[in-house]
C-alpha cells in the first residue's frame, strides 16, 4: 500500500533559511512541496524517508537563494493492483459506492464491481446487495454511510492536471461570446479532474460491507452449537457412552 519512491529535485532555500542546517532546510522545503500531493505516474505523496544525496549549492546571478540538487526517497501512497483494503463508505451514487481511508478519498467502486444481483435504492441513497436465500427468496443487504468496507483494488488512474496555458484575455474573450462559453467549460472540466483515482471491487466473496460477513459467521456458530446442544448420549451395556443424533 506504501512505497518508496526515489525523486530527484532541485531545491531552493531562501536567504531568510539559512541559520538552518542545510539537510534541515532541505527537509522542510521539499515537505513543504510535496506532503499531501499527487505526483503523475507515482502517487500520493505521504512524508521523507531520507535524503540521499546533497550536491554543492550553487547562487544564481540575481537571485539571494540557494539552489542544491537533492536526491531522496519519499513515503508515497499506492496501492497495487490486486491488494485488498478496508475503508468506510463515503457516499453512494448511481456510479457506484464512494470510499474514504480517512487521509485518501478518491476511490470508487462502480456499480458493475459490486456485489451481484445489486440495485441502487433511491430513497435510501444506497445501493443493495440483493442476496439469493435458498428458499428462492432475497435479503437486503444495505451499504449504509460510514459502514466499513473490504474491497480489491482493480485499477488506477493517473490525469494530468497542471495548467495547460494562461486564461485569455478579457478583451479577447469579449469579442466572442461563444469562444468565452467554450472557455469557461473547459476551465470547469480542468477543475474537476482529479490526480489520482483508485477503482475498487467487490464482487467477490468475503468482500463488501464486514457487517455482512460477520453476521454471516455468528449464524454458522449458532448453527453449530445447537447442533451440539441437541445431541444426546446414552449408555451401553458396558457403561461406554454411545452417541445418538
Amino acid at each position: 500500500m506504501f512505497v518508496l519512491a526515489e525523486l530527484k529535485d532541485n531545491v531552493r532555500i531562501a536567504p531568510d533559511h539559512f541559520n538552518l542546517k542545510l539537510v534541515d532546510a532541505v527537509r522542510d522545503e521539499i515537505d513543504r512541496k510535496l506532503a499531501n500531493k499527487v505526483l503523475l505516474n507515482v502517487g500520493l505523496c505521504i512524508a521523507m524517508k531520507e535524503i540521499v544525496s546533497l550536491k554543492d549549492s550553487i547562487i544564481l546571478p540575481g537571485d539571494g537563494a540557494s539552489h542544491t540538487e537533492v536526491l531522496f526517497r519519499y513515503v508515497v501512497f499506492r496501492p497495487m493492483v490486486g491488494t485488498v483494503m478496508t475503508g468506510k463508505i463515503r457516499n453512494c451514487s448511481r456510479e457506484g459506492v464512494n470510499v474514504t481511508l480517512g487521509f485518501f478519498d478518491d476511490i470508487l467502486i462502480p456499480h458493475a464491481a459490486l456485489q451481484h444481483p445489486s440495485r441502487f435504492d433511491e430513497a435510501e441513497q444506497a445501493w443493495v446487495w440483493e442476496y439469493p436465500l435458498e428458499d428462492g427468496g432475497k435479503h437486503d443487504l444495505f451499504m449504509d454511510v460510514g459502514e466499513p468496507i473490504k474491497f480489491r483494488v482493480s485499477r488506477e488512474i493517473f490525469e494530468e492536471t497542471s495548467p495547460i496555458g494562461p486564461p485569455k484575455a478579457e478583451g479577447q474573450q469579449s469579442q466572442n461570446a461563444s469562444s468565452s462559453t467554450t472557455a469557461a467549460a473547459a476551465t470547469a472540466a480542468q477543475e474537476v479532474k482529479t490526480p489520482y483515482k483508485i477503482i475498487g471491487a467487490i464482487n467477490e466473496s468475503g468482500l463488501g460491507v464486514l457487517s455482512w460477513w460477520d453476521q454471516q459467521g455468528k449464524e454458522e456458530e449458532q448453527e453449530v452449537e445447537d447442533g451440539e446442544d441437541n445431541t444426546e448420549y446414552e449408555n451401553d451395556d458396558d457403561g461406554e457412552g454411545a452417541c445418538e443424533e
